[in-house]
């Protein structure tokens, strides 16, 4: 965590290079993606901390809510400026990169320090399931809107058939929480023997406000950098959304997630990666629905092809490697192996 503070300075610089028009777009795109991995840190760790004052069920409440908050005000930001191409691109690439980059990561590093590593075959599994179940949801209704048009829905359909996916979506999510609260597992052991808070609760809160407006406010920067950015790099929104957009908001999971899994506590290290998936699966796409009809802006889950495609593919990789309780680096190299190949195809998408 202390490597990456040091970040922190490029939020008024990318503020300056935003409001004096210095740099151009592509300054301020890059300073504003660095500046959100210090400040995502910033807001998981302050997060942790009020978790061990509130409790296991006000924490995982805390975790689930602020966990992923970088993206989330990110895409709530980008739906609201009508990138609705980025947005969906951003759900399929964050589930796509924290089950394909941050588990390779941890597979890889963690299987070259410590061999065969082994973790708890019944939460991986619970969880990898959950991940098949909520992708198989998402694609739904990208499936019936490319159906034969003499039973393809319409587009209102599709709208509504989105808003009831969400809304099943969040329902089994409060059902997976109660449901995991009620185990005991070793992921959770560990974080029961914390050796206590290293803040106080008002100084979490605190931390947790500055961070979040923080990311509000490069968010804004980040956004309204897309689009030029997008054209002078010759870049879809959709390779942007896939793969750039998930990784700057995830960036601080994803470090703990390859540190733990290196201390040989796979665990921990699959509850992260796999979990910080679900997260946006089953609780921060129904909030960007529900947040897209506040504002008058509908997002339907349409996917296209390619996000469908590598969407299925990385969730049954995930359940097969979970099924044994026991990982090595090679399962490593071969997810980061598919993102790579994933990662080059929607480069040359148009």
């Amino acid at each position: 965590m202390k490597f990456i503070l040091p970040l922190l300075i490029l939020v008024p610089i990318a503020l300056v290079l935003e409001y004096t028009g210095t740099g151009g777009a592509t300054a301020v795109f890059l300073a504003s993606a660095l500046a959100l991995i210090p400040l995502a840190g910033l807001l998981g760790r302050a997060t942790e901390e009020a978790a061990t004052y509130t409790g296991p069920k006000i924490g995982a409440l805390l975790n689930a809510t602020l966990g992923n908050a970088a993206e989330l005000i990110i895409t709530i930001i980008a739906l609201r400026e009508g990138l609705v191409t980025v947005v969906k691109a951003s759900i399929a690439g964050s589930i796509i990169g924290n089950t394909l980059v941050v588990l390779g990561l941890s597979l890889l590093l963690g299987g070259l320090k410590n061999g065969t590593q082994t973790f708890d075959a019944r939460t991986a599994s619970t969880n990898a399931s959950m991940m098949l179940l909520a992708v198989i949801a998402l694609t739904v209704p990208g499936v019936f809107a490319l159906g034969p048009a003499e039973v393809r829905p319409s587009a209102a359909n599709i709208g509504f058939l989105s808003d009831g996916v969400a809304a099943v979506l969040f329902i089994i999510y409060i059902l997976y929480i109660v449901y995991s609260l009620r185990q005991e597992s070793p992921a959770e052991e560990v974080r029961e023997g914390h050796e206590g808070p290293a803040m106080s609760l008002p100084i979490a809160i605190g931390l947790m406000a500055v961070a979040t407006v923080g990311v509000v406010l490069m968010s804004e920067v980040l956004v309204g950098a897309i689009e030029p950015v997008a054209e002078q790099w010759g870049l879809s929104e959709l390779f942007i959304g896939v793969m750039l957009v998930p990784f700057v908001g995830n960036i601080a999971e994803h470090i703990v997630a390859v540190q733990v899994a290196y201390q040989n506590r796979m665990d921990l290290s699959l509850g992260i990666a796999i979990g910080s998936g679900l997260q946006i699966a089953l609780f921060v796409t129904p909030v960007l629905v529900a947040a897209g009809l506040l504002m008058g802006a509908p997002l339907d889950l349409v996917f296209n092809t390619y996000e469908l495609v590598a969407l299925v593919g990385a969730a049954l990789i995930a359940v097969l490697i979970s099924v044994d309780g026991e990982s090595n680096w090679l399962e490593g190299a071969q997810l980061i192996a598919l993102y790579l190949v994933l990662g080059i195809s929607f480069f040359f998408t148009g």
